[in-house]
């Protein structure tokens, strides 16, 4: 079960991410989502969901979630140079958006991106409650 258990988590946080990214481009009238979305979120949402397994449960919630947004942040960096720079597959460009980095990460999504690590934490803290049987979380908010 102990194998299981981040594949487990990367599955969800995938299939979570790419339905978030069918409902975002369905709202704005863009081209379907990219299969690609699904690794990115699940990588993601590992990482994220990994803050309260090695950060004491009194990190403050605000301090976890920026550390979330920063986590985030260098995923879709690092994925966004790989499929979109170096493989070309045009996956997203935030070369029209204010403040940039290569067109891959841009800061409006920065602070966007604030409240899914804020739901994508409190969802992997119950979920390796409710699943895998792990620790009730709290949360300490100042």
């Amino acid at each position: 079960m102990k194998r299981l258990k981040p594949l487990c988590l990367f599955a969800i946080g995938g299939a979570l991410y790419i339905a978030v990214e069918v409902i975002w481009r369905a709202l704005v009238g863009s081209h379907p989502t990219h299969w690609s979305m699904f690794i990115v979120g699940g990588v993601a949402f590992l990482l994220v969901g990994a803050i309260n397994e090695y950060l004491p449960w009194d990190t403050p919630f605000w301090r976890q979630t920026l550390i979330g947004d920063a986590i985030i942040l260098a995923v879709e960096f690092i994925f966004g140079c790989i499929l979109n720079i170096w493989l070309k597959l045009g996956v997203w460009d935030y070369s029209n958006m204010p403040f940039n980095l290569l067109g891959q990460i841009c800061l409006p999504f920065a602070v966007a991106w604030l409240a899914l690590a804020a739901v994508a934490i409190v969802l992997d803290d119950y979920l390796r409650y409710w699943l895998f049987g792990e620790e009730k979380p709290r949360y300490r908010w100042k």
